[in-house]
């Protein structure tokens, strides 16, 4: 009962803290114009919504699109040209879409004509099949469940399983689920575009990642190590995951989590892989495969160092 309750009570607080009343903090948003245009901007920006966003000056309206579709910027106003204009990546989720898409009215002033508004132009939109933005995160989330459910089973079902064999069945777990998920989600629903090969690799590691991690728990700490792994891995990494909300949405003090956590560097992998030109992709592979490489390695010693103590145990008897 002390178990249950303190993965659901941690479940509720930590999804509440987040989300309960989500906010931008410092969106930022690439500008193209002149200095005096740049500085109307920021100011109709901090007026419309304090905290918000962060204005980013570039050289030029191609370096400012640049920025929106590899990630580095949400939305761009382009006014080095003619034709003033703000682009955003419908990508980023509902979420931005929303928050950007009053931009229009916020430079009438000096940008336009008078009376005027920006077309606010989607430059990168989300695939049909993923009206809602979801998609990756539901996709991932998935095998990052089943990993957990793997790292809490392999130890009540099978105990005497050899490292090897607990190892392999981990990797076969991973990669069998990975392409299953990728046939689910982009060939079955169409609902990721990208690359089939890349969509199924991530995943696999984000399920490598959680099931390593969640069995390297157990092994140290025992049965206590299933409501930790629940809280810390489970709970925690899906919040900071980014695929409900964009990581700029949440708490300051969970932002950071965001790209260290298997959850939140896979979910921004595969939105690289899909839309944004694999922005994340190679960040996303090192972090994934250091977290299976530290606990497995962890595994390793912890099963050498019990072995060696049950030998000597053995001779002394």
């Amino acid at each position: 009962m002390i178990t249950v309750l303190a993965i659901g009570l941690a479940f509720v607080s930590v999804f509440l803290a987040a989300f309960h009343t989500p906010q931008a903090h410092r969106l930022p948003v690439a500008v193209a114009a002149s200095d005096q245009s740049a500085a109307f901007f920021d100011v109709r920006l901090q007026r419309m919504a304090p905290d918000a966003f962060q204005v980013e000056r570039y050289a030029d309206d191609a370096s400012a699109r640049w920025a929106v579709e590899h990630r580095q910027a949400y939305a761009a106003l382009l006014a080095d040209g003619s034709k003033p204009e703000i682009v955003y990546a419908g990508a980023n989720g509902p979420a931005v879409s929303a928050l950007v898409a009053s931009l229009g009215g916020s430079c009438t002033s000096h940008c336009r004509q008078p009376g005027e508004k920006l077309p606010v132009i989607d430059i990168l939109p989300l695939s049909p099949g993923d009206s809602r933005g979801l998609s990756i995160f539901y996709a991932s989330f998935g095998l990052v469940l089943a990993g957990f459910l793997f790292g809490q089973m392999t130890y009540q079902v099978a105990p005497r399983l050899s490292f090897g064999e607990r190892i392999s069945s981990l990797a076969l777990l991973a990669v069998v689920g990975g392409l299953a998920s990728a046939i689910i989600a982009h060939t079955g629903f169409d609902a990721i575009p990208g690359s089939f090969l890349g969509l199924a690799g991530v995943v696999a590691l984000m399920a490598g990642a959680m099931g390593a991690a969640t069995v390297l728990l157990i092994r140290i700490f025992g049965a206590i190590g299933v409501p930790l792994a629940a809280i810390l891995m489970l709970v925690t990494g899906n919040v900071t995951s980014g695929g409900v909300l964009p990581p700029k949405f949440l708490p300051g003090w969970l932002e950071p989590l965001t790209a260290v956590m298997p959850m939140g560097v896979g979910v921004r992998a595969l939105g690289g892989l899909a839309y944004f030109h694999h922005d994340g992709l190679i960040r996303g592979v090192v972090v994934l495969s250091s977290w299976i490489f530290v606990c497995v390695a962890a595994l390793f010693l912890l099963d050498r160092i019990a072995a060696s103590a049950a030998i000597v145990h053995a001779a002394q008897r």
